[in-house]
């Protein structure tokens, strides 16, 4: 693959690394610590003389500051950055197979100790005086993959031109008044993630806690180390555990969700649990962040300027001046005079069994919606001998059977839809993202059903 590509949108010949020359505002916290923009630049710079020569960086870089440090200092060095869906060691070897010419820049000596790789080292000798770098717009500084929700995970390159266009709508649709500084559950080699907690930073004037909370406490604790005015970036399943925890965060300015629909509920209920608003924006790793709105008010979807949507049999071809080309995404949306959208579902979501129709979002809303169960999700088995395709959900739901859930259901959805089987869990298979990888899914129902015939057969036995 060429380290470049043509792009439509009309940019400048270089374009500087951070779009705020201030480099003495915040650009990060550490410990509680500030992290200047001109360290960072410094460390970036230093960095990227030091890295070995290859066309294509494995970023697995867990410390989101040291990410964003490792990913400017590979596309300073004209390589670009690989983000792979998952850290498994064979995701991480099917990506450097992919990918020949390419290492793993990591914060420590990676699983496969034989594999090309570059550990960051804990300290950098830098130059305070080093100038602001310009990147060409046309360089592809990253390749995001798809999270394997729906199939394979597929190779989506980004240009520099094109992130920097996105990012600027980004901030004018989130960061609303002072330099907002930015807590982040989701990881930074996700899409998401990386739009929000690190090319915000540098497209911005917001800056970013360097860590990766998962928990609530964990939540918690880097929200009060950093000042107001504070934006968590996170999903719907991040905050309906916030919700459930009691836990009692500080003054926020926003919440940001994306990954998954947020119900309008969960989005009010946030909203006046932690007095603030619930922004939730709609996108894909192919397309970046293309749209947002106020969940919490029942709003439609009001695309960034320049998005072009046009409605398509299988789904809605995307387009925008920066885009490389239109591209087409699953969902189905409804246009509204004001140029505002509402999303109808995706379209590998619309089920028709027995000459009716209902879509998976529904389905999975409605299972969400049952008081006791904390986490679940309904979706089709592959086809079996006679081509059927069943549905099956797995639920989180510690004091709730599996006939209470269908029963729930069977009040709520068509009994056609009604999936079976049902398995209870600890814990759905969620990745870093919070997504749900259709492979996990079904591993997880089928290990499930393993664990239950297992139990039928020796309960006989005795």
């Amino acid at each position: 693959m060429s380290a470049v590509v043509e792009i439509r949108g009309v940019f400048p010949a270089g374009i500087a690394l951070l779009a705020d020359a201030d480099k003495a505002r915040p650009i990060a916290w550490r410990d509680g610590e500030a992290v200047t923009a001109r360290d960072f630049l410094a460390e970036a710079v230093a960095l990227s003389a030091q890295l070995p020569s290859a066309r294509y960086a494995i970023n697995l870089c867990e410390d989101r500051y040291r990410f964003s440090v490792a990913f400017c200092a590979a596309a300073v060095a004209g390589q670009t950055n690989l983000l792979p869906c998952s850290r498994m060691q064979q995701t991480i070897a099917e990506t450097r197979a992919a990918y020949p010419d390419s290492y793993v820049l990591a914060e420590r000596v990676p699983q496969d100790p034989n594999a090309r790789h570059f550990v960051l080292p804990g300290v950098l000798e830098t130059d305070k005086a080093t100038p602001m770098p310009s990147l060409p717009p046309e360089h592809i500084v990253a390749i995001a993959f798809t999270s394997g929700s729906t199939g394979a995970p597929k190779a989506n390159p980004k240009t520099w031109g094109a992130l920097c266009a996105s990012s600027a709508f980004n901030a004018g649709a989130i960061c609303a008044g002072a330099a907002p500084n930015i807590v982040a559950t989701v990881p930074p080699q996700h899409m998401y993630g990386l739009e929000l907690s690190v090319l915000l930073p540098l497209r911005s004037h917001a800056a970013i806690h360097s860590g990766h909370p998962f928990f609530p406490a964990d939540i918690v604790h880097a929200l009060v180390q950093i000042p107001a005015p504070r934006l968590l970036v996170t999903t719907p399943h991040h905050l309906r555990a916030l919700l459930r925890s009691d836990a009692v965060l500080p003054a926020l300015d926003a919440i940001v969700s994306a990954t998954a629909p947020l119900p309008a509920e969960l989005a009010r209920t946030a909203e006046a649990r932690y007095r603030t608003r619930v922004v939730e924006v709609f996108g894909s790793t192919e397309t970046c962040v293309i749209a947002h709105r106020r969940t919490a008010r029942g709003e439609p979807w009001s695309p960034y300027p320049g998005i072009a949507l046009h409605p398509q049999p299988d789904g809605t071809l995307v387009d925008a001046p920066y885009f490389p080309a239109p591209t087409l995404l699953h969902d189905i949306v409804e246009l509204l005079p004001d140029k505002r959208f509402c999303l109808c579902g995706r379209n590998g979501d619309l089920l028709e069994i027995a000459g009716k129709r209902a879509s998976l979002g529904d389905l999975n809303r409605r299972l969400l919606a049952i008081p006791g169960v904390e986490d679940g999700a309904i979706f089709q088995l592959d086809a079996d001998d006679r081509g059927v395709r069943r549905l099956a959900a797995l639920a989180v739901a510690p004091n709730l059977d599996a006939t209470q859930i269908l029963d729930a259901l069977r009040a709520a959805i068509d009994p056609v839809f009604l999936p079976r089987p049902l398995r209870l869990v600890a814990a759905l298979p969620r990745n870093a993202a919070g997504k749900l990888p259709r492979a996990a899914l079904l591993k997880g129902a089928c290990e499930q059903a393993t664990v239950q015939a297992s139990r039928a057969l020796h309960q006989n036995v005795e």
